[in-house]
């Protein structure tokens, strides 16, 4: 199968949004100017794949942080349903935002949006100091993405 021509790729300049947390606190991703910061996409809250994905960022949390980056997890699910989930596996510090409605809006503006599944594709998108894309991975649904690595882009960022 043939890699998907992507419409946004490494080096543009990452589209601006706001998105409700789920704390219910807004996210905009221009306020972030200066800093690194790491969209996390999964599928869907509540997924054992999902979950591991998360947990991985709250677990480097510091590390992040000595490296000037913010990351955050963004999924479909609905603002309650993150909050919910978030309290059941311990997710303190990472922000977990929702790209409930318009339905997959933000994951459509990076085109990674699954139109015929209702959610985005697994996927890191590192956004630059500058608000620039510095890398859009995607991976198979069922595929953990190693943390190890993207923790090695944004040293040399």
């Amino acid at each position: 199968m043939d890699e998907k021509i992507r419409k946004i790729k490494a080096g543009d300049i990452a589209p601006d949004f706001t998105l409700k947390d789920h704390d219910g606190n807004d996210f905009k991703l221009s306020s972030y100017s200066g800093k690194n910061v790491l969209l996390s996409f999964h599928p869907l809250a509540w997924t054992a794949v999902c979950t591991q994905q998360m947990q991985s960022l709250e677990e480097q949390y510091e590390t992040f942080q000595t490296l000037n980056t913010v990351p955050v997890g963004l999924s479909v699910d609905p603002i309650p349903s993150k909050k919910a989930w978030a309290d059941n596996i311990g997710i303190k510090k990472i922000p977990l935002l929702s790209d409930f409605w318009p339905h997959g809006a933000v994951a459509a503006l990076y085109d990674i949006f699954r139109e015929k599944n209702g959610f985005s594709e697994r996927a890191n998108i590192i956004i630059d100091t500058r608000g620039n894309i510095a890398l859009l991975k995607t991976y198979p649904l069922s595929q953990l993405p190693n943390i190890q690595e993207i923790i090695a882009v944004v040293k040399v960022l």
